[in-house]
């Protein structure tokens, strides 16, 4: 079973769309008994919090639900509990190291560097973009999904 964690700042936005994204294209690939997808924030300040309106929206657009989402906060644990922990932006990335203590087994990745566009997934908490927030989403899960499928070919 491969265990992905997608983070980014307060797992009320990115985080979950990605989860819910890549917990979609497991089923519809079936193979959701081979895998484990979670979400989590870097920071405390929306733990509890359902996934915010407009991201929800986005996803029902597509026919995607997040009901259950909780946010809550990455911790030195989540490490050693998952096989991969993806980060949205460079922010993400650098506090997911200090949360985590580094990064000795090399679990720690942005999203689109599964993708031939690297770079980060756009914040739609500042831009209101959630169509662009979509995109680099799907297209970064798309490429997470083929990359894993090829690791297991191997």
């Amino acid at each position: 079973m491969t265990k992905v964690l997608f983070v980014c700042h307060g797992n009320i936005c990115r985080s979950p769309m990605a989860e819910f994204v890549m917990k979609d294209l497991v089923k519809k690939a079936g193979l959701e008994d081979q895998f484990q997808i979670a979400s989590a924030a870097t920071s405390t300040e929306e733990i509890g919090n359902p996934v915010y309106p407009p991201a929800r929206r986005k996803l029902a657009e597509h026919g995607i639900g997040c009901e259950g989402h909780s946010a809550r906060q990455l911790t030195g644990h989540d490490y050693d509990d998952y096989d991969l922990l993806i980060g949205m932006d460079q922010a993400n990335l650098r506090n997911m190291r200090r949360i985590c203590g580094g990064d000795p087994a090399g679990k720690l990745h942005l999203l689109l560097d599964f993708t031939g566009c690297p770079g980060d997934v756009a914040d739609p908490w500042y831009t209101c973009d959630f169509e662009a927030t979509w995109r680099d989403v799907q297209m970064g899960c798309r490429g997470l999904l083929d990359r894993l499928a090829m690791d297991r070919t191997e």
